[in-house]
């Protein structure tokens, strides 16, 4: 099965007071860390979706194989930007299976959790797999090919959690309670190596 993944990292991070993609965690920034694990996990394309500091994400990755996207609507929400992922992931294999979902500010994703996502893929037969944490589910989310024109449809900062939610007999959740552990505000980041000692990575 041929895995792409769409990497979200096109927010202003307004509420983290500066790009949170370059933060670091563990000697590497949350962008290189979200890249690396999809790298490692065997997923080809990795396409990543920038925005307003699409120039220093680029400069931040040139030693990883990635494909950078630059989404100009960016500051219309998540769901653009899960488009312009999605399409590029598209053209650069028209006979993907399945895409992932990532974001940079989940520090707990490794390449190991998206390796045991795709398995469950294999053995469920599920077209969405989805991590639950905090009593729901979300991303990091895995789509079969089949859900890709949902996610076309996508619009403003509707992300895909409504289609994981409106299609609950086509999901598989992933048992990923550090997938609660997302990083918005400079609070949020601060509190991280308490987080480690009780989610370690």
């Amino acid at each position: 099965m041929r895995v792409g993944t769409v990497v979200l990292a096109a927010g202003g991070s307004t509420r983290f007071g500066k790009p949170k993609q370059f933060a670091l965690f563990q000697g590497e920034t949350f962008i290189r860390r979200i890249v690396r694990a999809a790298i490692e996990s065997d997923c080809a394309p990795v396409v990543v979706v920038t925005g307003e500091d699409s120039a220093q994400v680029t400069s931040e990755l040139t030693r990883f194989r990635v494909t950078i996207a630059m989404n100009p609507d960016w500051q219309s929400g998540l769901g653009s930007s899960i488009v312009v992922g999605i399409r590029h992931v598209m053209n650069l294999a028209p006979d993907i299976d399945a895409a992932l979902l990532l974001t940079c500010d989940q520090p707990f994703v490794t390449a190991a959790v998206l390796t045991q996502m795709i398995q469950l893929r294999l053995t469920s037969d599920k077209a969405i797999i989805a991590s639950a944490y905090a009593e729901t589910l979300g991303i990091p989310a895995l789509f079969d090919r089949s859900c890709f024109p949902d996610l076309l449809r996508l619009k403003g900062d509707s992300g895909a959690k409504g289609i994981i939610l409106a299609r609950p007999h086509d999901v598989a959740s992933f048992d990923f309670p550090s997938g609660e552990i997302d990083i918005d505000t400079a609070a949020d980041y601060e509190k991280l190596d308490q987080s480690l000692t009780a989610h370690p990575a």
